[in-house]
């Protein structure tokens, strides 16, 4: 009895969690301006028409220029404070530490606040790089926590082998290290883009006149004719999202298969 009370709460609670996921794509394929059942008809004509909306582009281009770029620091400074944390002991390292993995309990309309007074004080015009700068802020504790993990999954002794057989530091991390950790710096990568390409509030303030996709689209909900081009680009970012989820999830678990490690859970 218990346990087919688990199953129906588990049940329920992926129904609300997902039906709405699910109603997107139906509504992107209705022929008809009204959200609303029963469906018109089947139409793919609001996906053509994304390729004639110019603004739209420019959203797309500034969106994944942000996101690509928010991928790379974040993961290169979550590189570096991973290997900290996982192979040195320095002083206050849980609180360095600490305070780095902040963002992720952070309400981000704190963080988008707080960022947005701090860049007008100091005169900085806002724009692709400031959001760059608020993303790489929220992303780097998620690549820490993915990369902490390749990094404490690593066997120490193969390090050691490579010093005793004459390797410097950086030719042991460029030949042993950074190859074995590899899937965690793609998987790191990846889950940032992602994190990027679908964040909203803190692009909302720090964006300026350079809108990303998803400060565009909320644009654009003011328009009930353009909703139903808006849930087919909804539909094809939840496509990517997913696809992008699940080439981390494969590297992550490529990774712990790769250094034997016992495998704690992951994204899916």
């Amino acid at each position: 009895m218990k346990g087919r009370g688990l199953a129906t709460y588990a049940v329920a609670y992926l129904l609300f969690l997902y039906a709405p996921v699910i109603l997107l794509p139906l509504f992107a394929f209705n022929d008809g301006t009204i959200i609303a059942f029963p469906l018109q008809g089947f139409t793919t004509g609001w996906f053509v028409q994304l390729t004639r909306i110019e603004a739209l582009h420019d959203s797309v281009f500034n969106s994944l220029w942000i996101a690509l770029t928010t991928a790379v620091l974040s993961t290169c400074f979550g590189l570096f404070a991973a290997r900290a944390s996982a192979r040195y002991r320095f002083p206050a390292k849980g609180g360095i530490m600490g305070l780095i993995m902040l963002p992720l309990v952070l309400p981000e309309i704190i963080v988008a606040v707080a960022l947005l007074v701090v860049l007008l004080q100091l005169g900085i015009d806002l724009g692709a790089w400031t959001v760059i700068l608020g993303h790489v802020l929220i992303c780097t504790p998620f690549s820490i926590a993915i990369l902490n993990s390749a990094f404490l999954s690593l066997d120490e002794s193969l390090e050691e082998a490579s010093y005793d057989l004459g390797e410097t530091k950086w030719s042991t991390f460029r030949l042993i290290t950074l190859p074995l950790v590899m899937p965690g710096i793609i998987s790191s990568m990846l889950i940032a883009f992602t994190i990027s390409l679908d964040e909203f509030i803190i692009a909302f303030f720090l964006t300026g006149n350079e809108p990303t996709l998803p400060v565009y689209l909320w644009s654009q909900l003011r328009f009930p004719t353009k909703i139903p081009i808006v849930m087919a680009l909804g539909t094809i970012m939840l496509v990517a999202s997913l696809l992008l989820l699940t080439a981390a999830e494969y590297f992550r678990r490529r990774g712990v298969a790769r250094t034997g490690a016992k495998d704690s859970g992951g994204f899916l």
